[in-house]
């Protein structure tokens, strides 16, 4: 495969039973690579292996005053060096486009399960754990399906040089035949040590990147508590245990080759004594102790590729177990295959909780856990975020789980509480899949997003390119350049925009100001008109315009009805609305000042948040 060719078309289902088993998968998915790199491995290093025959034969010729024999040995000097230079510029190709092909591959089917996971990704696996898996792991990986293929050329080689040097000076061929596989070998005890120190290094590296993710996240909240210092503290600490697992893991390593350096010179310094012996009683010439000598020097070369892979293995094996790890991730339902269905419409149902979403209505739903919220959101949605024996939620009586995952998805669209914003502009932002009937300015006004179109814009006068059209404006990676209501108001915009049959919005007014608010909640009624719309929030304003408001605890529907009505008659949904206290709660009372009995307006919620 080229470079040209990627990204892969289908990177294929791997094998993630273990990290050893992903491997495997791996190699056997670019064999060609891994052949073709052999290949020119071979041609790279049989003409070095051969190098001392011909240096061996031109000494030999000099001490023999043969002008032909010299001839010959410089013409091969000549063809082997030629041989060399092109094997090893096609090797090195080779082997880079097998390292970027198999992590192009692994970041693909990160990229896949994400996409295929969502936002259940991140809760059953830490965000500093992915992030750890789809950089630096990758590489990790890439490097032991790069060196793999050097190794074999290496193993190849060696085994010819020896058997050729047993063939040339049995004497001496012999004794490095009977030494070259301890000197192979005699690292082996060291491995598990290193190991187990390399693992013990990136176990805490990920726990760094973890905090460090963490931290820059939650930044702007830090600076405003004055929690800077007390993170950054930790972070050093952190930071220096990695350094402290570093070096130990560099010390078992620099052991590994102080092993593999010191042995073979031992065996170097007993073949030159034995060959010197040799040749003054007669029984070698002097060029073929010069053969010899080159033969088992450039054997040192071979050992090299052999501790590279064993240092490579060690290190991508935790990668590819965590990589394993995150792919062998599943959703609970997979979706069907059936194209049947026709186009998704109708009450939206989930038989667990009793939950009824009528058609073309806005239906405002109360949990008293937002935890438990945003897993019934996700739930309406087709994608659960834990297993279990739930049946599926039915969408005009389908059920979602025979419905394949991309029908599902594009019939139900589910707006987490904390959605996130991807770089790019504000065109970018909107360009969604949609159906086109609503407008990026009506979804952007609907969402009440006139101030941030003016700072958008204003951004964009000032960018050296810009233009002052508030659509071409940058956004941030996650939008960290805007306040919380505004990313909140544009992630609304977008889901607007995308107009699906079925929205589900997870408090998507939690940041903005009771103000902005109640102007939001009834132009949601107008743009969604027609639409399925439902809407977690215990806000009054949002519950007062929804046609119906359902009151979920502990898994079940307790009551339904109009807002008014519930707050007046059910003591448990006016506590989670009201957050009332516990004495009023026992009077069986509504607080004076209620948002929803006074009317539009209302008490003012907490202003819009900056962070």
């Amino acid at each position: 495969m080229q470079l040209r060719d990627l990204p892969h078309t289908d990177p294929g289902d791997p094998d993630v039973r273990s990290g050893r088993h992903f491997l495997v998968w791996l190699g056997r998915m670019q064999l060609g690579g891994q052949v073709a790199a052999l290949l020119w491995g071979l041609v790279w290093m049989l003409p070095l292996g051969a190098m001392p025959l011909a240096v061996g034969m031109a000494v030999q010729a000099v001490v023999d005053r043969n002008g032909g024999r010299l001839a010959v040995a410089g013409a091969l000097l000549i063809a082997f060096g030629a041989l060399m230079a092109l094997g090893d510029s096609m090797l090195h190709r080779a082997a880079v486009t097998n390292w970027i092909t198999a992590a192009s591959r692994v970041q693909q089917l990160l990229a896949r399960k994400a996409a295929d996971l969502g936002s259940i990704l991140t809760r059953r696996v830490a965000a500093g754990e992915v992030v750890a898996v789809s950089t630096g792991d990758v590489e990790k990986i890439g490097w032991f399906v790069e060196s793999f293929s050097r190794f074999t050329a290496a193993l190849f080689t060696a085994l010819a040089v020896t058997a050729g040097l047993v063939v040339y000076a049995p004497e001496l061929g012999l004794l490095v035949a009977v030494a070259l596989p301890v000197l192979a070998l005699a690292p082996l005890p060291l491995l598990p040590y290193a190991t187990r120190r390399a693992d013990d290094q990136r176990a805490k590296a990920g726990r760094a990147t973890e905090l460090a993710a963490d931290t820059v996240a939650g930044l702007r909240v830090l600076r405003g508590i004055g929690g800077e210092e007390l993170f950054l503290d930790r972070y050093r600490e952190a930071s220096q245990k990695v350094r402290t697992a570093a070096v130990r893991s560099a010390r078992m390593w620099a052991l590994i080759h102080a092993v593999q350096v010191a042995l073979p010179g031992v065996l170097l310094v007993v073949v030159v004594g034995h060959g010197v012996g040799l040749v003054r009683n007669g029984t070698i010439t002097v060029g073929e102790l010069v053969t010899v000598y080159g033969a088992v020097t450039f054997l040192l070369f071979p050992m090299h590729h052999f501790a590279e892979l064993a240092m490579a293995y060690s290190f991508s094996r935790p990668s590819a177990k965590r990589a394993a790890r995150v792919l062998g991730l599943a959703r609970t339902t997979t979706g069907g295959t059936g194209s049947d269905h026709g186009p998704l419409g109708g009450e939206l149902h989930d038989p667990a909780t009793g939950l009824r979403a009528a058609a073309g209505r806005l239906t405002a739903v109360v949990c008293g856990d937002p935890d438990a919220a945003g897993r019934l959101a996700d739930r309406l949605g087709g994608h659960p975020a834990e297993p279990g024996e739930l049946p599926s939620v039915r969408l005009g009586g389908v059920e979602l789980d025979d419905v394949p995952l991309a029908g599902a998805r594009a019939a139900v669209l589910v707006q987490d509480k904390d959605p996130m914003l991807l770089s790019g502009t504000l065109a970018d932002l909107l360009d969604v899949p949609a159906s086109g009937s609503v407008k990026p300015a009506a979804a952007l006004a609907a969402a009440q997003c006139g101030d941030v179109l003016t700072a958008l814009a204003q951004a964009a006068a000032a960018a050296p390119d810009g233009d002052g059209a508030p659509m071409g404006a940058p956004i941030t990676e996650r939008g960290r350049s805007l306040s919380g209501g505004q990313r909140q108001r544009l992630a609304l915009a977008r889901s607007l925009v995308a107009d699906p049959e079925v929205l589900v919005l997870d408090e998507p007014t939690s940041a903005v100001d009771s103000h902005t608010e109640a102007r939001i909640a009834e132009s949601l009624r107008e743009i969604r008109a027609g639409r399925t719309t439902v809407v977690f929030t215990s806000s009054p304003l949002l519950l007062d315009r929804a046609d119906t408001v359902v009151f979920v605890q502990d898994g079940t529907v307790l009551a339904e009805g109009p807002h008014r009505e519930l707050l007046h008659g059910d003591v448990a949904y006016r506590a989670v609305v009201t957050r009332e206290t516990d004495d009023e709660k026992q009077a069986g009372r509504v607080p004076e000042g209620d948002p929803a009995v006074r009317g539009e307006g209302g008490v003012p919620q907490m202003m819009e948040e900056t962070a």
